[in-house]
């Protein structure tokens, strides 16, 4: 799968905003500063499509991106940030799933996990969710380049033990080298397709 074309198509931050489109999906989902941002930005082969920063907490709206005209990337916002009042942490909590739950459109889920961390509680609670929802996601276990060879060799097994799930689909990935673009892109032409 190639892509030429992305431009931002609409931000939201309120649930009524949602826009109503005949375009497939496919979302990316993680904790805050794990790399949602940096991933879209490789696959766009755009490095200033979506804002990148060592702040936490910076995508605070979902944004649409419009792919050649045909499909949506859509960035939520990152969640388990603690210096995020209460409210706003609720709020987008509360933007996420009435997207999650209300998009027939949605065809995939991206839920990106620090690969030096592990899934955190957050992310756990992030797959049981989709699980109960019965909406079909893969793994991206971000920034690898960041890991030692005898962390690298461990990763799969490290993140499906802290899933618990050994049926897990994990594709590793790194901004920085772009490991696992190609992966990443043939599983969102899989997904559009089905």
């Amino acid at each position: 799968m190639k892509i030429k074309n992305v431009k931002l198509y609409k931000t939201v931050y309120v649930p009524e905003d949602l826009p109503q489109t005949p375009y497939r999906e496919v979302a990316f989902v993680g904790r805050s500063n794990v790399g949602k941002s940096s991933l879209l930005n490789t696959l766009a082969n755009n490095f200033k499509l979506a804002k990148v920063s060592s702040e936490p907490g910076k995508t605070r709206s979902i944004n649409f991106f419009l792919v050649d005209g045909k499909f949506f990337l859509v960035d939520l916002p990152g969640y388990g940030f603690a210096k995020v009042p209460f409210s706003e942490q609720k709020r987008w909590r509360d933007l996420i799933e009435s997207y999650l739950k209300e998009r027939d459109t949605l065809k995939r889920v991206f839920l990106l996990v620090d690969s030096r961390v592990g899934p955190t509680e957050k992310d756990v609670q992030m797959k049981e969710w989709l699980d109960f929802y019965g909406i079909p996601y893969t793994i991206v276990a971000t920034k690898v380049d960041k890991l030692k060879k005898s962390e690298r060799v461990k990763l799969k097994s490290k993140i499906e033990k802290g899933f618990g799930d050994s049926n897990v689909t994990v594709i590793p990935f790194s901004a920085k080298t772009r490991e696992g673009r190609q992966e990443v892109l043939k599983e969102i032409k899989k997904a559009l397709e089905s």
